[in-house]
């Protein structure tokens, strides 16, 4: 790979996290312990009680946890809350952003005592494919593993997502296309989605790129959503009684336009369920935007 080849896909790559990181925050220290909360309900405009929030969670098919990745108070966020869902519901399977599909069986051989963390994070190259610190994730795996809890790989190969970036959904091999949905099952849309994303590609190029540059950057940031989508609604039909319990950057649920909405199209479509319900929680977001009357998630979870 040229300089000039390095530039633009760090360039593509830094525009394309922001997504998921929708508010920033340095690294503060170790909480020490459980974190005061309060919870804000988007839909109704008020603050609840977190004793009548949780029983709520806990009767969802789907909770997703939407984290700002580099924000320890979000993890521990998601350690409580996965702790407390899983007293009132044991039968609950955690959904991952941070493992790619290809490793789903090396998280299996952790959870079964067969590897150790630090293999567990060879083995995926999580350094590689993830990066942000591991002490962010380690207590929830390890509450999984003593819990015998399922684990599920939901993201795209790093190597596919920056192709299509690159040259498009068009341009995937059949080798390439082994751990997406098939591209029929793709869907490039809603416009609403569209044009949040085309701000955001144009604020991260500095108003640079062609419209060819930002339709890749959208078919990306869609297969990426699309992948995580198809391999939830399928853990749901493996696993109808469960919660599934999604860790995911806040990017992929604002307005339910990236994951929620595309998983919903897929359970619907086969009928999984007769119904169905799923609950988006930002984390720690200060001001939360909205598109008129619609919210942008369902709860905010605040911490101190």
């Amino acid at each position: 790979m040229t300089a000039s080849q390095m530039t633009r896909l760090c360039t593509w790559v830094l525009g394309l996290f922001l997504l998921c990181a929708v508010s920033t925050s340095a690294a503060s220290p170790d909480s020490g312990g459980k974190l005061k909360t309060s919870v804000f309900n988007l839909q109704r405009r008020q603050h609840e009680p977190l004793t009548s929030v949780l029983p709520k969670l806990a009767q969802a098919d789907v909770i997703y946890l939407g984290e700002t990745h580099d924000r320890p108070d979000d993890h521990q966020a998601q350690l409580e809350m996965i702790q407390a869902l899983h007293r009132l519901r044991p039968t609950l399977t955690i959904g991952m952003e941070m493992f790619q599909r290809p490793y789903q069986s090396v998280l299996d051989r952790y959870l079964a005592g067969v590897l150790t963390e630090a293999e567990l994070q060879d083995q995926t190259q999580y350094a590689k494919r993830w990066g942000y610190n591991w002490e962010f994730y380690a207590p929830i795996l390890q509450f999984a593993k003593a819990n015998k809890l399922p684990v599920i790989a939901l993201n795209t190969p790093t190597e596919v997502t920056r192709k299509t970036a690159r040259t498009g959904l068009e341009s995937l091999t059949l080798a390439d296309r082994r751990f997406i949905p098939p591209l029929s099952a793709i869907v490039l849309g809603p416009d609403a989605y569209r044009d949040r994303l085309q701000k955001t590609y144009a604020e991260s190029h500095h108003g640079q790129g062609t419209s060819i540059n930002v339709e890749r950057f959208f078919q990306a940031q869609v297969l990426w959503d699309e992948t995580m989508a198809e391999r939830i609604a399928q853990t749901l039909q493996q696993r109808p009684k469960m919660l599934v319990v999604v860790l995911v950057g806040q990017g992929h649920i604002l307005y339910g336009d990236g994951i929620p909405a595309r998983v919903a199209r897929r359970v619907q479509g086969a009928r999984l369920r007769r119904s169905f319900t799923q609950t988006s929680l930002l984390l720690n977001v200060k001001e939360p935007d909205s598109l008129g009357d619609r919210p942008v998630a369902d709860y905010v979870w605040y911490t101190d």
